[in-house]
């Protein structure tokens, strides 16, 4: 118990210079705990007290501390409720601003993608349901992560059954083949599906966007100061009318702009 709490005193003071804050990750302070214990071990170092020495003399490594605290959960058809408004209510209503524009293509951006559940979610929802109801209209996806490994995954395709589970039984049928021990994503849903390694804190995709899905990141993990940048610039890749959505237990920091 004491060793915990000196992993979480450390990370409660290290966090704020990385831009973070700890209320995002005291549920999942153990995925991060486990990684500073192996990074120790790394550096054969005994204890916290050296490491926040090694930090002080190698500067470099406050960028291998906030890979570490990097969190990466994610599954398909993630919050049902969310996709089911996204099939009901919001996907239609942006689809007919695309139509009244005269344009063809609705823009979406998935922001800190992980492996590309909520992209290829977003894919399967859309023409499962909603593409015969506006057959002119195109559904593009950008999917933004900083993990190259994880961005790797999502562009193979390939996910356990574990991943896979809250689908409707008719998605998993139509969207996917079996491989090995898991499932890969049907060819056809993978047209149009955009993935691109960045760092929300420092780049964003060019858009405009009519939809921006921006779930359990930057409005859970960041600093109120980081979300007010991000958020500021968030606003300027949405098209006039466009949504951002955030997680269901997010909420925008105060002084947001309109």
């Amino acid at each position: 118990m004491a060793l915990e709490r000196a992993y979480i005193e450390f990370l409660q003071a290290a966090l704020p210079r990385l831009g973070l804050r700890w209320a995002g990750f005291h549920k999942v302070r153990g995925q991060v705990i486990k990684r500073l214990k192996r990074r120790l071990r790394v550096l054969h170092l005994q204890d916290l007290a050296g490491y926040a020495a090694y930090l002080d003399t190698h500067p470099a490594e406050w960028g291998i501390l906030d890979a570490m605290c990097r969190i990466s959960i994610s599954r398909f058809y993630r919050d049902t409720d969310v996709f089911t408004t996204l099939r009901e209510t919001v996907l239609p209503e942006l689809a007919e601003q695309v139509r009244a524009s005269e344009a063809h293509v609705l823009r979406c951006w998935s922001a800190g993608c992980a492996s590309g559940e909520e992209a290829y979610t977003l894919q399967l929802l859309w023409h499962l349901c909603l593409v015969g109801q506006f057959p002119d209209i195109q559904l593009e996806i950008t999917a933004t992560d900083v993990d190259p490994h994880l961005l790797k995954r999502a562009r193979q395709g390939r996910y356990p059954w574990g991943s896979l589970k809250d689908l409707p039984p008719r998605w998993l049928e139509v969207g996917f083949d079996r491989c090995g021990a898991g499932y890969v994503v049907r060819e056809a849903f993978r047209e149009r599906i955009g993935f691109a390694a960045q760092d929300i804190r420092y780049d964003l995709p060019p858009g405009p966007f009519h939809l921006v899905m921006c779930r359990n990141l930057v409005f859970t993990y960041f600093a109120e100061p980081v979300q007010r940048v991000i958020l500021t610039r968030i606003a300027t890749r949405l098209e006039p009318g466009g949504i951002l959505l955030v997680g269901r237990h997010e909420a925008l920091p105060s002084a947001c702009p309109d």
